[in-house]
């Protein structure tokens, strides 16, 4: 979202196009279809209403974490429109057929893993 009003509002758009079973909304942006067909002529102010509305709302989970059980979003709500676990440090290969972990349960993976090896926490990304 730009930083201030004079800024141009970027798209909502994470390239992942694909609309809801009742062709309501889009599961990578979240916006409606309305939304999505007035973007380009809605004005800056029509268009911050719309990432208002988008941040407000929580992530529909669309995974479960194999170690606690939460439900979470996987592949969107990262700082640059990907998925949020890769704002993360990388210093982890994935394990091999291994399922998605929630920001908590990944985090203190991570933590984990810098502890066994000797190495300082890290740093959220």
């Amino acid at each position: 979202m730009p930083d201030t009003f004079s800024d141009p509002v970027p798209s909502p758009c994470v390239q992942r196009c694909q609309l809801d079973v009742d062709g309501r909304y889009c599961l990578g942006c979240r916006r409606t279809r309305d939304e999505i067909a007035a973007w380009s002529t809605s004005t800056p102010a029509q268009q911050r209403a719309v990432w208002a509305r988008l941040i407000a709302e929580p992530l529909p989970a669309d995974s479960f974490c194999p170690r606690c059980g939460a439900g979470f979003s996987c592949g969107s709500g990262g700082q640059t429109g990907g998925c949020w676990c890769a704002d993360l440090p990388q210093v982890l290969p994935p394990d091999a057929g291994s399922s998605c972990l929630c920001p908590s349960c990944l985090r203190e993976h991570l933590a984990d893993a810098h502890r066994q090896r000797g190495l300082p926490p890290p740093a959220d990304g």
